[in-house]
C-alpha cells in the first residue's frame, strides 16, 4: 500500500519491537515491491551473524541500525548502512556532527526515540554535512516543516501514520506522502 501511493523506502522491523516481522513474512513482501522501492532492515544491537542472516534472507537492501552500533561493526555490513542518531535535548549541533563524524555509512539518521513518536529540535540539523534522514514525530500535519529547515535527504516515519502500532492507515500514508512531495 506505501509503495502504492509513492513510498521511496519501506522499513521491516527485526529488533524487538511492537513493530517487528517475522523474515518469512518481510520476505514475501520484499520480493513484491515494485523494481525502484527501497527494503530496510531496521536492527538494533543484534549480532552481525543475525544481521546478515536475516538481510539475506529477506533480500533487503539496506540496512537501518538503532542501537550502540560502533563504526567498527557498520564496516562489517554486507549493504548500505543508515545509522540513528539520538538527539539528546543538551546537543549541540557541534557534538552530534562530532559523533557523526565517526562513522562512515551511507546516511545518517536523526531520531529522538526508537518509533515513540518524539520530536527533536530541527534547529540542529541545519549545517550538517551529511546525507540526513530525519524522524522522530513526524506525521502529515509537520513533515513539510520539517522538510523545509532541514532539507533532509529523506524522512522516516511510523507512528506518525498508523491506525495502531505496526499497523498503517491509508490515508495517514497518502497525505504523509503528499505532504513530503
Amino acid at each position: 500500500m506505501a509503495a502504492a501511493l509513492g513510498a521511496d523506502a519501506l522499513g521491516f522491523v527485526f529488533a524487538q519491537s511492537k513493530r517487528q516481522i517475522a523474515s518469512l513474512r518481510a520476505r514475501a513482501i520484499i520480493a513484491r515491491l515494485p523494481a525502484f522501492v527501497t527494503a530496510v532492515g531496521v536492527f538494533m544491537d543484534q549480532s552481525l551473524e543475525t544481521v546478515q542472516k536475516i538481510a539475506d534472507e529477506t533480500g533487503i537492501d539496506v540496512i537501518q541500525l538503532h542501537g550502540s552500533e560502533t563504526p567498527e561493526y557498520c564496516k562489517q555490513m554486507n549493504r548500505p548502512i543508515i545509522k540513528r542518531f539520538d538527539i539528546p535535548a543538551d546537543e549541540s549541533t557541534d557534538t552530534l556532527a562530532s559523533r557523526m563524524g565517526t562513522y562512515d555509512v551511507a546516511a545518517y539518521l536523526l531520531d529522538p526515540g526508537a518509533g515513540e513518536g518524539k520530536v527533536f529540535d530541527w534547529e540542529k540539523a541545519i549545517g550538517l554535512d551529511y546525507p540526513l534522514i530525519i524522524a522522530g514525530g513526524l506525521n502529515a500535519d509537520n513533515v513539510r516543516r520539517a522538510v523545509q529547515i532541514v532539507k533532509p535527504y529523506g524522512v522516516d516515519v511510523s507512528s506518525g501514520v498508523e491506525k495502531v502500532p505496526g499497523k498503517k492507515d491509508r490515508e495517514k500514508v497518502k497525505r504523509f506522502i503528499e505532504e513530503v512531495g
